[in-house]
């Protein structure tokens, strides 16, 4: 992606941060015509589960998608993740020679995929998924009929993505800082989750102090 210097964060720590808090991802690989096939689906990352401590990132998809026959024919992909995301008004600045902006954080990860399919598995990476998103249904899961579950894991492919490389873009005027008291306010006190989030980030990168501090 475009990565101008200012928004290009090296520290893998934000980009997992983000990955791990905004798990609904983008998977893109090529179909057979050459064009480019997206999935969206939430993933699980592991820091340092791959080869020579690689991060992984361990998903699924549905049988019927053919998203799994492109990984196994073209194993590099591509995994994006978008975090908080908004615009911002020049209202920011304290002259009036400004143009509005959009401000967001993403990550993009050039992955090498291995399919999964022996039921042990397929059933070991959702109990992975499950604990990041709803911990008391494994019990649930794995009270259901054995013939059951077998046919629910038959129907799904997963995949372990290896990462091979990260590029985490964190846009938030870093560059402007006459504007970040007044992107602040905005953001804290905007009516979408979004602008929200960003203002937490950008106290996180200390671009303003933090609330108590």
């Amino acid at each position: 992606m475009y990565l101008p210097p200012q928004f290009d964060s090296s520290d893998p720590a934000l980009a997992h941060a983000l990955m791990r808090e905004h798990p609904l991802a983008s998977l893109i690989s090529n179909d057979d015509d050459g064009l480019p096939y997206v999935t969206h689906l939430p993933l699980h990352l592991v820091p340092e589960g791959g080869a020579g401590g690689d991060a992984l990132l361990l998903g699924h998809c549905a049988r019927a998608n053919p998203h799994w026959r492109y990984l196994q024919q073209r194993p590099r992909a591509v995994v994006t993740f978008m975090g908080p995301q908004a615009y911002l008004s020049p209202a920011v600045y304290p002259d009036l020679a400004r143009v509005p902006t959009w401000n967001y954080l993403a990550v993009h990860a050039t992955v090498q995929a291995r399919l999964l399919d022996e039921p042990e598995a397929k059933d070991a990476l959702l109990k992975q998924l499950i604990g990041d998103h709803e911990p008391a249904y494994a019990a649930q899961w794995h009270g259901l009929e054995a013939d059951w579950r077998q046919g629910m894991l038959r129907g799904i492919v997963a995949f372990e993505l290896r990462i091979e490389a990260l590029q985490c873009k964190l846009k938030l005027n870093q560059h402007r800082p006459e504007s970040h008291a007044a992107m602040l306010q905005a953001y804290s006190s905007a009516d979408n989750d979004g602008a929200r989030g960003l203002a937490q980030w950008m106290q996180r990168l200390g671009l303003v102090p933090q609330e108590g501090v």
